[in-house]
């Protein structure tokens, strides 16, 4: 018999994948930049990973920058709860002759082998519904490695509902509490043309 306690959590990922699939199905993907957000650049400038690093991009989407990070020499994993993306992506990536690993999965069940050098979250928190963060919060702790870097984009719409939410900066400063993180650097904001923007910080795992 199947465990009922993880009926609701198996249901919950179904539902998430059934969405976000229709979605990409659909077209509607606004938020894709047809390319690497100016962001990663920003991450860059401020890193201390060095080539050969372990990076995950949850919620990568068509992941431009999955081989954006793979061809800097990285160890790159993309992750990404729908299959359509994923797919692509994975086109992309064998195509370019980079080496990356796409995985379909959901970001709060999925553990990587190996802890993670680096994780950049663009679009994966401001996706979730609020009440999920603390659970996605839990994922990304576990995933690094002490001292690793969590480049965390912020998403700010100003606006209630979603997605994507708004992730308003005293929410995730009590989100990503001092006993888990130390918030190291802020890195500015990317704008996007909908009138929203980025909040951009770099934090790294206690």
């Amino acid at each position: 018999m199947p465990n009922s306690e993880n009926a609701p959590v198996a249901s919950a990922a179904l539902d998430a994948e059934a969405d976000w699939e229709a979605r990409y199905q659909a077209g509607s993907t606004r938020w894709d930049r047809g390319g690497p957000s100016p962001s990663l650049e920003r991450w860059m400038e401020v890193t201390a990973l060095q080539p050969g690093a372990r990076i995950v991009v949850p919620g990568c989407g068509f992941g431009h920058e999955v081989p954006a990070l793979a061809g800097r020499g990285f160890h790159v994993v993309g992750l990404d709860v729908a299959p359509t993306p994923v797919r692509q992506l994975r086109r992309e990536v064998s195509q370019a002759g980079l080496e990356a690993e796409v995985v379909q999965a959901d970001m709060l069940a999925w553990q990587p082998e190996t802890p993670a050098d680096g994780v950049y979250e663009q679009t994966s928190l401001c996706a979730l519904p609020p009440d999920q963060w603390p659970a996605y919060e839990h994922q990304l702790h576990a995933w690094l490695r002490p001292g690793g870097e969590l480049f965390a984009c912020f998403m700010q719409t100003g606006r209630e509902g979603g997605p994507p939410f708004h992730c308003a900066l005293p929410d995730m400063r009590a989100l990503f509490t001092s006993d888990h993180w130390e918030w190291r650097d802020d890195v500015g904001r990317t704008d996007h043309t909908n009138g929203k923007y980025e909040q951009l910080y770099r934090l790294l795992r206690r």
